[in-house]
């Protein structure tokens, strides 16, 4: 559970260059706009890897900061086996990519047996996400587990 894959040419563009340490300040800046209690991680890039360390408070922001950090345009891997949830082991997330035609609808029928249940992903994977149709591909997803 260390290394996540991305697609390298799909995501937000944030002003990557050549130098590591900047891109890394880049990407920290990104992430903690979305204001998800990452205040204690630490991101570093080699390359077109992204490392991020330190401690959250549960797995869904584990989830959120992965994807967050991952899905930026020069990013194909996100290693996060120094990332920890705060009082708990971290689960396996489940992550899905967006493929040509996919809609959140068709996601949730794959995932949850039932496309009705597309909001449950499209709020789990907010504020990156503003709108249900709003779906890139190459965009990777968090799929929480339901309740």
């Amino acid at each position: 559970m260390g290394f996540f894959d991305f697609v390298k040419s799909a995501g937000k563009k944030l002003g990557f260059g050549d130098d590591d340490e900047e891109n890394a300040k880049e990407l920290k800046k990104e992430l903690d706009s979305h204001k998800l209690g990452t205040d204690a991680v630490q991101v570093e890039v080699k390359g077109d890897t992204a490392i991020i360390k330190g401690a959250v408070e549960d797995q869904s922001i584990f989830e959120k900061a992965i994807v967050a950090v991952g899905n930026t345009l020069g990013i194909s891997k996100v290693e996060a086996s120094e990332l920890k949830v705060a009082d708990a082991p971290a689960n396996d997330p489940k992550f899905h990519t967006v493929e040509k035609g996919d809609t959140l609808w068709a996601i949730a029928e794959k995932a949850y047996g039932n496309g009705s249940k597309y909001n449950a992903i499209f709020e789990a994977n907010k504020p990156m996400l503003s709108h249900p149709d709003k779906i890139y591909p190459g965009q990777v997803l968090r799929i929480p587990d339901l309740d």
